[in-house]
């Protein structure tokens, strides 16, 4: 038998499986209750829904998200080159100036292809 912290911290989580296959057993409707036609249309804010649950998006917004991680990464990657920079100088200003060049190449892409524009 383990025992220690091991065998207390594998005692804890099985206690703690068993917990919560009873509750989530505890509170099942009974097999024989079949939801009713209400109970099964979407939950939309207490309002009825007006397209259907699968209605797929427009392309426009997988494009806008698409721009928006562009410059999200941008960020993500300029705030730890700022420290860099201090410690490698000229060389991590050229590795930022041909990162913001690639993005930059991107953007101008997209706007190229009209895919900024909402209408």
């Amino acid at each position: 038998m383990l025992v220690g912290p091991l065998g207390v911290a594998l005692a804890v989580f099985i206690a703690a499986l068993v917990a919560v296959l009873l509750v989530e057993r505890a509170g099942e409707p009974a097999a024989h209750e079949a939801p009713s036609p209400t109970e099964r249309v979407p939950f939309a804010g207490g309002l009825p829904p007006q397209v259907h649950a699968w209605n797929r998006y427009h392309a426009r917004y997988y494009v806008m998200a698409l721009v928006f991680l562009v410059f999200d990464m941008e960020m993500v990657y300029m705030y730890p080159w700022a420290v860099v920079f201090l410690r490698e100088g000229g060389i991590a200003m050229v590795e930022m100036a041909m990162f913001i060049a690639i993005l930059l190449l991107g953007v101008l892409y997209a706007w190229r292809e009209r895919s900024l524009e909402w209408s």
